[in-house]
C-alpha cells in the first residue's frame, strides 16, 4: 500500500525538559482513515503540530508525499489540511467569506463552485451568509472543516472533530468524513470518543507519554485483544461451582445466583472463539440439569481494550 506520510524517530523536547514526543515512528497509508488515540498529554496534538509546521521537532524526520517536510515545507503544507481542536476563526465574518479567505491563503484562485460544493457537503449552504458567531457549536465545527477543505488538501488532520457536538450531529459528521475518504482524502483524526474510532477508522494508533504503543487495523486489534464475557442467571442458586464446571474463565457469584464466564484475551471480537465457548457452556449446563433464566453476553469494545492497554480511561 502506498504511503502518504512517513514519520521516523520524531522527538520534541520543550524548553524546561518536558519531552512531548519520544522517538515516534509512524506511517500513514494513502486513502485511509487513521485514528490516533491517547490520554491527555500523550502527544497527539504535538504530533499533528509537527507535521503541519506549527511545532519544530527536536529530532527525527517527516516525509510527506515522498518529500522531506523540513526542506519542502511551503509546497507540502499546501497539500495538508488541519482542523484544530479549538475554534479559531473570525466570528464576525460570514461563513462564505471565511471559507473563501482560507482558500486564498494557500494561493488558490477563487472558485465559487468549489466553495459551494464544500458548503453543501457539510450542510452549510443555507448558512453561507450568517456570521460564524451566530451558528451552533456543531455548525461552527463544520465551518472549521470547510476552511480546511477550501484549499483541496490530500491529507487532512482532524483534531477532536466532534468535540462538543451532540450525538445526532456526530453521526452526521462521521458520514461527512467517510465521504471525504471515499473522495480520495487521507484522514488522520484524534478523538475522545473511542466508539468514533471503532466505527470509522481503518487503522488505529495508540500513543502514551510521547511513544506509540500500538498501530494496527481496527478489526485486528478487536480480534487479538478482545474478550467475551457472559453471565448465566440461574433459577436456583448454587452453594459452589460444581466440579463438572471447573474450567479456566468460569466463576460463581458470591450469592451463587450467577455463573460468570470470561474468555481469554483474543477470543472476543470478529472471528473469535468466545461465542462458541459460551454456547458450549450453555449446553453443558443444560446437560447437567442446571436451569438458567437468561444469558447476558458482552464483547469487548475498543474502549475496554484501550483501558486494558493503558490502565486508564481516555479523558
Amino acid at each position: 500500500m502506498q504511503s502518504i506520510l512517513e514519520i521516523a524517530g520524531l522527538t520534541k523536547t520543550y524548553r524546561g525538559g518536558f519531552t512531548a514526543l519520544n522517538g515516534v515512528d509512524l506511517t500513514i497509508n494513502k486513502g485511509e482513515i487513521f485514528a490516533l488515540l491517547g490520554p491527555n498529554g500523550a502527544g497527539k496534538t504535538t504530533l499533528i503540530g509537527a507535521v503541519c509546521g506549527l511545532v519544530e521537532p527536536s529530532a527525527g524526520s517527516i516525509t510527506a508525499f515522498g518529500k522531506d517536510m523540513k526542506h519542502h515545507w511551503r509546497s507540502l503544507r499546501a497539500r495538508i489540511g488541519l482542523v484544530p481542536q479549538e475554534l479559531t476563526t473570525d466570528m464576525f465574518e460570514t461563513v462564505w467569506r471565511t471559507v473563501n479567505y482560507s482558500r486564498g491563503l494557500f494561493g488558490l484562485a477563487p472558485d465559487k463552485g468549489k466553495v459551494e460544493a464544500i458548503l453543501r457537503s457539510l450542510s452549510l449552504w443555507d448558512k453561507r451568509d450568517n456570521q460564524v458567531r451566530a451558528l451552533s457549536g456543531g455548525m461552527k465545527r463544520r465551518v472549521m472543516i470547510a476552511k480546511a477543505l477550501a484549499h483541496e488538501p490530500e491529507l487532512l488532520f482532524l483534531d477532536e472533530p466532534t468535540a462538543g457536538v451532540d450525538v445526532e450531529l456526530r453521526r452526521d459528521m462521521w458520514e461527512n468524513i467517510a465521504r471525504l475518504r471515499d473522495g480520495g482524502t487521507t484522514i488522520i483524526l484524534t478523538t475522545h470518543y473511542i466508539e468514533e474510532a471503532e466505527e470509522m477508522a481503518d487503522r488505529i494508533g495508540i500513543i502514551q507519554s510521547g511513544r506509540i504503543r500500538m498501530v494496527d487495523e481496527t478489526q485486528r486489534i478487536m480480534r487479538q485483544l478482545g474478550r467475551i464475557e457472559a453471565d448465566f442467571a440461574l433459577v436456583d442458586p448454587l452453594p459452589a461451582l460444581p466440579p463438572e464446571l471447573a474450567q479456566p474463565g468460569l466463576s460463581l457469584s458470591a450469592d451463587g445466583a450467577t455463573i460468570h464466564f470470561r474468555d481469554a484475551e483474543g477470543a472476543g471480537g470478529s472471528g473469535g472463539e468466545g461465542k462458541a465457548h459460551v454456547a458450549a457452556i450453555a449446553q453443558k449446563l443444560a446437560g447437567l440439569g442446571y436451569v438458567y433464566r437468561s444469558i447476558d453476553m458482552r464483547e469487548s469494545s475498543l474502549e475496554d481494550i484501550f483501558v486494558h492497554l493503558l490502565g486508564e480511561p481516555q479523558s
